[in-house]
């Protein structure tokens, strides 16, 4: 279900670019990642973010912005056993495929939200103790929402906010309680760079 969802996906916004006009860009900026669900004492991480997009107009207003970025998430866990506190930062790294509906405004502000389909590149996690590598614990694949505003100048120059909500469970039962749910949780702020038109 989740590899038709991505193909149609793909394929409209393919579709989209044949038949009108297109511009590609490319962005980067700040992730405040967390991870929610059954987790206990979890904070938030600072990551990161880049790649590139393509924005394709549909109408005079309406636009889909699919992008390809990397980016690094996870967070940051304290945990207290036996009289000693532990203090764990698992860094995760996903290749993530945005595809973003936009409504612009002649101002320059725009809305935008839609699907994100994550790959998941790397998992470790890092102690006192030296680095794990968690990724046989965690699923592959992972699907998200995202929210977001942003402004662009006339100079093609632009600001970003985005929220990414986690709708699937990270965890595949492996390298954690098999019960657990967990969801990535990031928050993005960024600037991008329109280069131009076709």
């Amino acid at each position: 279900m989740k590899k038709t969802f991505l193909i149609l996906t793909l394929s409209g916004a393919f579709f989209a670019a044949k038949a009108q006009d297109i511009k590609y860009g490319v962005k980067a900026g700040v992730n405040l990642a967390n991870v929610a669900g059954d987790v206990e004492g979890n904070k938030m991480k600072i990551g990161f973010n880049a790649g590139a997009f393509a924005k394709v107009s549909l109408t005079e207003a309406i636009s889909l912005q699919p992008e390809l970025l990397l980016s690094t998430q996870g967070a940051k866990e304290e945990a207290s056993f036996e009289g000693i506190n532990y203090k764990v930062k698992n860094n995760t790294t996903y290749l993530n495929l945005p595809v973003l509906a936009q409504y612009n405004t002649a101002s320059g502000f725009y809305g935008e939200t839609g699907p994100q389909f994550g790959f998941l590149l790397s998992a470790k996690a890092k102690s006192d103790e030296g680095k794990q590598d968690i990724k046989d614990g965690l699923k592959k694949f992972d699907l998200s929402w995202a929210f977001g505003v942003g402004y662009l100048t006339q100079s093609n120059v632009g600001v970003n906010v985005r929220y990414n909500l986690g709708l699937s469970n990270m965890s595949d039962g492996k390298g954690y309680d098999s019960d657990a749910k967990m969801r990535n949780s990031v928050f993005q702020i960024g600037v991008f760079y329109v280069l131009g038109s076709k």
